[in-house]
């Protein structure tokens, strides 16, 4: 299964623009109840609004588009949003943008650089991470070798998402699919042997990107 870019977690972006109000909204949603879902809030949110304009891509494949200009004239919200999910290679992704009317007409250029421009701010702003296939691990090590188990972890290569401590220390790790045996074999290195390793479930799993 490929790998894909996604919101991973709700932002918000807000700019008056010739006294019209837009505020963008973006959020993670893995269907097309989940995408329609999330505008639906939106509306509610915002019911008093002039317009509640959206566009989604709600598969990893780009197969499943909607939008819609909520009013606004024909090509200048919906499409122009879509257009920014597209050109960021974005997927699983919903954008709302409301617009409260100031009063004073943008034409349609300067809709469709409204509309654009607030939904590309919200995106630049949003936790975009890369949903890609992972091995979750279940690492366990006794407390005197729980240092060298962080240095280890420390480096990169996996994603801890979450640590017990009972009589032993419990590491629940997401590593790539592809790499999970290179890394545990690796660890398994460097503690010497002091560890123990357990191959979970498959999933995916959003990775947070590179710097």
């Amino acid at each position: 299964m490929k790998s894909y870019l996604s919101v991973y977690s709700a932002a918000t972006y807000e700019k008056v623009i010739e006294r019209s109000r837009f505020i963008a909204n973006c959020a993670h949603a893995e269907s097309e109840e989940e995408a329609k879902a999330f505008v639906a809030a939106i509306r509610a949110e915002h019911s008093l609004a002039t317009h509640n304009c959206y566009a989604f891509v709600a598969d990893d494949a780009g197969n499943l588009m909607r939008f819609s200009d909520d009013g606004e004239p024909q090509g200048t919200a919906g499409m122009p949003i879509l257009e920014v999910l597209k050109s960021k290679k974005l997927f699983q992704t919903a954008v709302v943008v409301t617009r409260y009317f100031g009063g004073v007409k943008l034409g349609a250029g300067g809709l469709v650089r409204a509309y654009s421009g607030t939904a590309a701010e919200a995106l630049a702003a949003a936790d975009i991470r890369e949903y890609k296939m992972c091995r979750e691990l279940f690492i366990g090590v006794g407390y005197e070798n729980y240092d060298a188990l962080k240095k280890f972890l420390s480096a990169g290569g996996c994603d801890v998402k979450d640590v017990s401590y009972t009589d032993a220390v419990t590491v629940t790790a997401a590593v790539q699919e592809d790499d999970a045996a290179a890394f545990a074999s690796a660890l398994s290195d460097h503690m010497a042997g002091r560890v123990q390793i357990r191959q979970g479930t498959s999933y995916r799993f959003p990775f947070l990107l590179k710097k």
